[in-house]
């Protein structure tokens, strides 16, 4: 039986269900919640409200944001040659600390037909629309079956578009140790091995 209220049981089974956090993080936070200011936690409840009531997609790339078309869309500075395509909009944030400088179209998922995700459930429609303004197109899937499913497709679909298609580079991490690699991973930077430039 548990000691737990049930409005706080309640909170922890509902941050549990958050990526990354388990029963004892939810827990401490429940705790927190609990804690805390009624101030802090009404704000806390608005904010909640406002990501679900401001947040739209960008009709230009599919990214999260306030407005349409997105800042990324909406900035001159940005490379307007070349198009990076990822997964998910998270990704971004990785790719934006790389010093990425041109535009991103995100799919909103990948190609699983074990999941009932068809090349039609993704954004692919607008992806051959828009690479005709391109020089280049970066297929930025995660590593594994359903993401270099859908880089194969992708490339398949782009094949007679005059555009240079290229694929993130794969294979051993910066300061990995060969003992300590998968025979996949090892296998991929065997295979995508580059020349030494004078």
């Amino acid at each position: 039986m548990s000691h737990i209220p049930p409005s706080l049981e309640k909170i922890i089974e509902k941050l549990s269900k958050f990526p990354g956090i388990g029963k004892k993080t939810a827990q401490r936070l429940g705790l927190y919640i609990l804690k805390a200011s009624s101030d802090e936690i009404y704000s806390l409840a608005q904010s909640l409200c406002d990501v679900k009531d401001k947040i739209k997609k960008c009709e230009i790339c599919h990214n999260i944001s306030e407005t349409s078309p997105c800042g990324i869309c909406a900035d001159p500075r940005r490379d307007n040659k070349i198009l990076c395509i990822i997964e998910d909009s998270s990704d971004i944030l990785l790719l934006e600390k790389t010093g990425y400088n041109g535009h991103y179209h995100v799919l909103d998922g990948v190609i699983s037909p074990l999941d009932g995700i068809e090349p039609e459930d993704i954004h692919l429609d607008d992806l051959l629309e828009k690479s005709d303004n391109y020089a280049e197109l970066i297929i930025a899937t995660n590593a594994g079956i359903e993401g270099d499913t859908t880089s194969l497709y992708i490339q398949k679909l782009l094949s007679e578009k005059n555009v240079n298609i290229s694929r993130l580079a794969r294979g051993i991490p910066v300061g990995g140790n060969l003992e300590y690699v998968d025979e996949a991973t090892l296998t991929r930077a065997i295979n995508d091995r580059v020349e030494f430039n004078d």
